[in-house]
């Protein structure tokens, strides 16, 4: 069996985006579509009702990581942490657009941050929420499956 790479701190942040910009199109109890931050891409998630998931998104497919469009995936299900007021403190972020023009997730991160903080949101609980989540990535174990 082989297991999701943890995932740039960053992605757990995208993820959160998606959801407040009710980006997550569920097909069923195990699928689902997530369309990019900029609206000219669209991402299957499948889940195995348990710990296996996988997604075509780049992270996934060419990094060997948990993309943000499973990590939304499982916040909606339940089994990822969420947190309603960082997502709505992201909401219409444009990742592709930032992400290219800083090139470094940790800028992209630092970026996104200070919006979030311009919205009321500290620093300290974003960097505690995303640590929550990374933690529950490592100790759930998520595995690939085959799509």
């Amino acid at each position: 069996m082989e297991y999701w790479k943890l995932p740039p701190r960053v992605k757990v942040l995208e993820a959160l985006s998606a959801i407040a910009d009710n980006r997550i199109k569920l097909v069923s109890d195990k699928e689902a579509f997530v369309t990019s931050s900029l609206g000219d891409k669209t991402y299957h998630v499948k889940w195995d009702g348990d710990k296996g998931i996988t997604a075509d998104d780049n992270g996934s497919v060419y990094r060997g990581y948990l993309g943000y469009p499973s990590i939304a995936f499982l916040m909606i299900k339940g089994l990822l942490p969420y947190d309603e007021e960082i997502a709505m403190a992201l909401k219409g972020v444009k990742w592709k657009t930032i992400n290219e023009k800083f090139k470094k997730y940790r800028i992209v991160e630092a970026y996104v941050k200070e919006i979030a903080e311009k919205k009321g949101v500290k620093r300290d609980k974003i960097d505690n929420f995303i640590e929550r989540v990374l933690n529950e990535i490592k100790n759930k174990k998520f595995y690939k499956i085959l799509s």
